[in-house]
């Protein structure tokens, strides 16, 4: 699948229709939706990108896509933390669900291509974070060694936790997941995602590192890989901020000069620098 830009959604504010397949419970609060479009067509899209999904009759809300590129539903993994968010959770298979996109830019799989690639997930950070490792493990020879610290508040909260377990026990990837509080059957790391960086063999000069989590979790695992050597510009984040249009003209999602819909989602460390400590941003 091509990392060339994406041609513009025909009719950007106009949802199309689609169907809950299947409704996962995958976290105490998250929960994944397989869709099915009702037209029956094949939503293609890039690793990272993002939809705009409608609860009808509640609202509309930026979800990012959780499944495999390459085949299968429309899948979006969505942490019930307001109105739109709870709907569209509690929607059963069969029920209609609204969908505009996919919008924005997403991970650098091409530019990753012949390097090492480390990617650090904190929480729900994980979900936009699968796209690209479904890309990396569907095409292991393009790239070099694959990396994924995982890091979650309680051993509950790891999302997709069987399939996490899957790619710990596969040879070609090295998996390592910490929370932050734990009980005494816990037998990993405890203690925030950063502590994984320090323990990473890795050469500096030949990796892409992609990050999504909490901003104040990215600004300082950014901070930790850079400390490490890699180059801002080699270190990727996935930004989340209040979307509404999903195409740069509402205004809701700018911080500082950048339109996180249209400019992103994915920037460069060394572009999201030196917005990310300005608090009023």
């Amino acid at each position: 699948m091509s990392d060339a830009p994406r041609a513009p959604v025909a009719q950007p504010m106009v949802p199309r229709i689609a169907h809950v397949r299947r409704r996962r419970h995958d976290a105490p609060d998250a929960w994944t939706l397989e869709l099915d479009m009702a037209d029956g067509a094949h939503v293609d899209y890039a690793p990272g990108q993002f939809n705009m999904l409608t609860a009808f009759g509640v609202g509309e809300a930026a979800i990012s896509m959780s499944g495999d590129p390459a085949t299968g539903p429309l899948i979006h993994t969505i942490r019930a933390v307001g109105p739109v968010s709870r709907a569209l959770t509690e929607l059963k298979p069969g029920e209609p669900i609204g969908v505009r996109g996919p919008f924005g830019v997403g991970w650098p799989m091409a530019a990753a291509e012949g390097k090492d690639v480390v990617l650090v997930a904190g929480g729900l950070g994980m979900a936009p974070l699968r796209p690209a490792l479904y890309r990396l493990l569907g095409e292991r020879s393009r790239y070099g060694k694959v990396t994924l610290l995982f890091g979650s508040r309680r051993p509950e909260d790891i999302v997709f936790r069987h399939e996490v377990e899957n790619w710990r026990g596969r040879f070609d990837i090295d998996v390592d997941v910490t929370v932050d509080h734990a009980g005494a059957d816990w037998r990993g790391h405890v203690g925030i995602v950063t502590t994984l960086i320090a323990r990473l063999d890795l050469d500096p000069a030949k990796t892409i590192a992609m990050v999504c989590g909490p901003e104040v979790m990215m600004r300082f695992v950014s901070m930790a890989l850079c400390d490490r050597g890699i180059a801002e510009e080699s270190v990727w984040l996935s930004m989340e901020r209040n979307m509404k249009c999903a195409i740069g003209h509402c205004g809701h999602c700018q911080l500082g000069p950048t339109f996180i819909c249209r400019d992103g989602p994915v920037f460069t460390y060394r572009r999201l620098k030196p917005l990310l400590g300005v608090k009023e941003l």
